[in-house]
């Protein structure tokens, strides 16, 4: 793994934060700074991952349960009943795939996910379009397939993921 810093996300840090999440589109929906705020706050974890020049290679945003958003993957979690830790968006930059960062910032909501008493942490993939790498990483993690579904009025389909405690 690349020398790196994990940081709590900071207002300063949304720029930072849009830029990566406008560059990984459409593995991940385009939002504003403003959108990423909102979902910010509605977060429990936002973590930042900066190499030592200090450049943002990697962001991950995760909600508990019983939050107001509106995302049609996090209802379906939501509808389930199960307590769990929902994954909404990790951006790695491409310059930082494979240097271990996604799987660090994945084991500090794992550990958060134990904590809080959680039975399952949870996700969703684009399958189309397609996101082989990020399937392929979440397999490697332990996350398994539960179901799919269309989004954003058909334009998107997800695979359901979920990763037990």
């Amino acid at each position: 793994m690349q020398n790196l810093r994990l940081s709590v996300m900071r207002d300063v840090d949304l720029p930072d934060v849009a830029a990566l999440n406008h560059a990984a589109s459409p593995a991940v929906s385009d939002i504003g700074e403003d959108a990423i705020r909102q979902l910010r706050d509605m977060s429990e974890i936002c973590l930042l991952a900066r190499n030592a020049h200090g450049t943002a290679i990697a962001f991950l945003m995760s909600l508990g349960p019983g939050q107001p958003y509106d995302s049609e993957n996090y209802q379906w979690f939501e509808t389930r009943g199960v307590p769990h830790q929902y994954i909404d968006r990790i951006v790695v930059a491409t310059s930082a795939k494979g240097t271990g960062v996604g799987r660090a910032l994945y084991e500090s909501v794992i550990e958060h996910a134990r904590q809080s008493g959680a039975s399952e942490v949870t996700c969703e993939v684009n399958i189309s379009p397609p996101n082989p790498g990020s399937l392929a990483f979440h397999e490697r993690m332990g996350f398994q397939r539960l179901a799919e579904q269309d989004t954003k009025n058909g334009t998107i389909r997800v695979a359901l993921m979920a990763r037990g405690l």
